[in-house]
This record gives structure tokens, sequence and C-alpha cells, in this order.
């Protein structure tokens, strides 16, 4: 029976407060919400980080340490860490906290893009903080940084200097093409874990062919060296997933990536996605994966080498 990795990224630094009462922001919540998506099967949690007074999407070491420990002694759960961070931030803002933890695994965005939030402002009337609208109206301007400067340092000093392998996140087919020239620069080894990546404003589009067309150029760049996972923003969240568990993929869920449970219905936690995914995939015919065997397919490391 093929086993089937969920990933859940729990809080993100997209959504703001005002979006959802139910987005973990205070260190407990997100370890809260985190332990409660493993229970449910996630066998990865993708993490970021909040400011716990306002909810705006925080770099700062601290805020990670505050519930990455809390985690690791409840859970055996794979913790990964984002590089990305948010658009806004610079890159060393972005691997302050992944430098300190020394993770088992790091996402790693695989291009610069324009990255728009902005249509998401016009849907909300009162705000509960003042950073918020700014924070979203001003992405009609915003370029998200990933050169291959900024993806080569990061291979560099997460990878070879840290040993964390990657969550490769892929927001149009150039990345893939990004990604294969580290490969052959010998910055990246197989098993390679690519996360495709759709419906966010700026990247490729939420279309099913544009699935099976990341798929299938990637099995012309990679062969037989790359497992794939998928995720999808908001409302194609659970179709686009759901898909991919049917092609053989892996799938990632979370608040990070959409708000909803159901059309017109919030999640009020995680663990509802997961277990909505989990079932989806039992019942196509495939096993969900542990963390000890997500950890053994993606050749991580373990949780004892991080500084967790």
């Amino acid at each position: 029976m093929s086993r089937t990795i969920i990933t859940c990224a729990v809080t993100g630094s997209i959504h703001t407060p005002s979006m959802s009462p139910h987005l973990p922001i205070t260190a407990d919540e997100i370890a809260a919400q985190s332990l409660a998506a493993a229970e449910a099967g996630a066998a990865i949690l993708h993490l970021h980080a909040r400011d716990p007074d306002d909810g705006r999407p925080s770099s700062d070491p601290a805020h990670f340490m505050a519930f990455l420990p809390r985690i690791k002694q409840a859970s055996d759960a794979v913790l990964n860490l984002t590089t990305g961070g948010s658009a806004v931030m610079t890159l060393e803002e972005r691997l302050a906290a992944p430098k300190r933890a020394a993770p088992e695994m790091c996402s790693l965005n695989m291009g610069s893009m324009n990255f728009a939030m902005y249509p998401a402002a016009e849907r909300i009337s009162e705000w509960r903080h003042d950073w918020e609208k700014p924070f979203l109206e001003n992405s009609d301007d915003l370029v998200f940084k990933n050169t291959p400067r900024d993806i080569a340092r990061i291979l560099t000093e997460m990878g070879q200097e840290r040993g964390a392998r990657f969550e490769f996140e892929c927001y149009d087919v150039g990345h893939l093409y990004m990604l294969r020239h580290f490969m052959d620069r010998g910055l990246v080894e197989a098993p390679l874990f690519i996360q495709f990546v759709f419906g966010v404003l700026g990247g490729i589009g939420p279309d099913p062919e544009n699935l099976t067309h990341m798929k299938g150029i990637a099995d012309k760049l990679f062969g037989a060296d790359y497992a794939f996972s998928v995720l999808a923003a908001g409302r194609h969240q659970m179709p686009l997933v759901t898909m991919a568990a049917a092609m053989g993929g892996h799938v990632r869920v979370g608040l990070e990536d959409s708000l909803m449970i159901a059309r017109g219905r919030l999640a009020e936690t995680n663990a509802q996605q997961v277990a909505k995914i989990r079932r989806i995939v039992e019942e196509l015919g495939h096993a969900v994966a542990t963390p000890a065997e997500a950890r053994q397919m993606l050749g991580l490391k373990g949780g004892d080498r991080t500084a967790i």
C-alpha cells in the first residue's frame, strides 16, 4: 500500500487575524493546533511564527522557540521551518530562526515572483489591527525576492552546514527548471520533495491541467529522484490536493493555505483539514505516512540532530 505524507501548514504569513478568529497567533495557539494536527495524521508540520501581540508575521527566533520545543517534546512530527518567512522580510530575517533551530527540514522558494494578496483586503470590513490593511493592499507592488544567490545561500547554510532537507516550493514551471539547475550544480541531492503551489496570484493558476503539466515536467527533469506534494490556495485547496493524492502524490493542508473547511464555513482548527484529507486519502486506498516513514522516505537526519 502506498504511503501518503500529509503536511500541515499551521499559520503562515499571508492570512491576517481579521480574516478568521481561528488563525493561531500566540505560541500556545500554534503549539496546540500543531499537536492536534499531528494527532489527526500530519507527519510534517510547516511552521511560521507570529508576534503574539498583534498577529503580525514574525522572524524573531524567540517567537519560534516559544512553541518549537513544546511541539517536539509532545510529538514525533517532522518540524519544517519556513525560510520564506514573509515576502516583506529580508533574507537575513527569514533565516534567523531556521539557523538557530537547525531543523530536519525547511521550505525553500525556488524563484522570485509577484506575490499579490491585495484582493483579500476588499473582502474585509472590520480590521482588528492597523497593520493588516496596508500589509495586504501594498502587495500590489510587492516582489517576493528569491534570486539564485538567495537560493544558493539557503542551500549552503541550511542544507550543507546544518543538514536540513527541503520542501522545494515551486509556484510555476520555471521554478522546476531552477531546481534542476541547482541539482546540476551539486547543491541539491535526491531524494527531492517538491511542493507544487497553485492559486497564489503571481504564480501558476489552480487548474487541474496545470497540475498534470507540472507533474509531467518534473518527471522529465527528475525521473525517479523526486516525490511531489500539492498545496492550493483558498477554495482550490481540497479539490487539487485530492487530485494529487489520486495521482500518487503527497498533500498539504492547513490554515496557511486555506481558512475554510467547506464552502462558506471557516475551519475552526488545522486538525479539521488534516482529518478531512486523511479520510479522502484513505478512501482512495492509500495509507497515511507516519513521521518515521516520512523521515525514511525523505532522507531526513532525525529530530535528535536539531537544536530545538
